[in-house]
């Protein structure tokens, strides 16, 4: 591997909360509400609402807003591009990540570590 893996790590999904939404909306097949990833990320309204923008502005997720019976609903989804591009940060973190271990003594890492996925093996192969 030639290239330095630390220019991969976006910071759009570097950024601990951003990371939590886009990792939720990963695991939901159909979106998750506001609402649910206000809950599961531990976020306020304002500080949701402003990930939510910063991931919109990058394409990442789109935010679908609808009234139903005189009542606002938010619903957020991965994009397509935003699936691709989060599976590339993952694939680049899991590198980085790997690099640490391989660094580390021994006896500091836990056992079962690495766990690496095929891809980033044969990569660094």
């Amino acid at each position: 591997m030639n290239h330095n893996p630390y220019e991969g790590l976006e910071k759009l999904f570097h950024e601990p909360r951003r990371m939590a939404i886009v990792s939720h909306l990963a695991s939901a097949d159909r979106g998750a509400s506001f609402g649910e990833l206000k809950e599961q990320c531990n976020l306020t309204d304002g500080n949701l609402s402003r990930h939510l923008r910063t991931l919109e502005e990058g394409g990442v997720v789109a935010i679908v807003k609808t009234v139903k019976k005189s009542r606002s609903l938010t619903q957020v989804h991965l994009t397509d591009a935003g699936k691709r591009s989060f599976a590339e940060y993952l694939l680049v973190l899991e590198t980085v990540l790997h690099n640490a271990i391989e660094a580390l003594e021994p006896e500091a890492v836990p056992a079962g570590f690495p766990f690496l996925s095929e891809e980033v093996l044969n990569h660094m192969a």
